[in-house]
């Protein structure tokens, strides 16, 4: 999905909203009362933000579940990634990865404080793995890194769209950024200078 709208792109840079789309993406349809019970929120913020949701094509009405009454939620059909174009507006780009950079980063370390309070999972599930590294690289060879990152997810991502989850399988959360470095210029770095 490519958004280049900058009020559809404001429409994602909400914490709850990107939860919803998390959830739904994973779970398939559901109410926003089921989806406030799982979050934690209550049912009319979850209904109000899928509303909103909606209104840009994010989520879609799956039609009414066994309670007629309640209206279910679903991600539209085919691949659930967000593209936003290079030449997007910069302020609110800028709004919107700020909010999932935070939003990630809280989802991280609420498991490291889950696994130090609850212990080590079990030898059937996925155990969490962080990286950092320091790498020399040009601007070129990062994209060329950033496609190669993408090209490994790729099958995983379409797989994962097809048929969910299958026995044995648990959902993870994948995150990646490169950050440049700053207040380190090369032109200043003299690596033969003494001293």
């Amino acid at each position: 999905m490519d958004v280049s709208d900058p009020t559809a792109i404001r429409a994602l840079a909400h914490p709850l909203r990107l939860d919803l789309l998390e959830l739904l993406t994973a779970s398939g349809p559901a109410t926003a009362a089921h989806c406030g019970r799982i979050l934690g929120v209550p049912q009319a913020n979850c209904s109000f933000h899928l509303r909103q949701l909606a209104r840009y094509g994010f989520v879609e009405d799956a039609g009414p579940g066994r309670d007629q009454r309640e209206r279910r939620w679903r991600v539209p059909e085919g691949p659930s990634r967000l593209r936003i174009p290079a030449n997007a507006d910069k302020v609110v780009r800028r709004e919107l990865e700020r909010v999932v950079v935070e939003r990630e980063t809280r989802a991280i370390l609420a498991h490291v404080d889950r696994k130090a309070r609850d212990g080590e999972t079990g030898a059937d599930r996925p155990t969490q793995r962080l990286t950092n590294a320091i790498v020399a690289l040009t601007a070129a060879e990062a994209d060329e890194l950033w496609r190669q990152w993408q090209a490994l997810l790729e099958p995983h991502i379409t797989r994962t769209a097809a048929r969910g989850l299958t026995e044995g399988q648990h959902y993870l959360r994948l995150f990646a950024a490169t950050t440049p470095m700053t207040g380190i210029d090369p032109e200043e770095n003299d690596h033969g200078a003494d001293g």
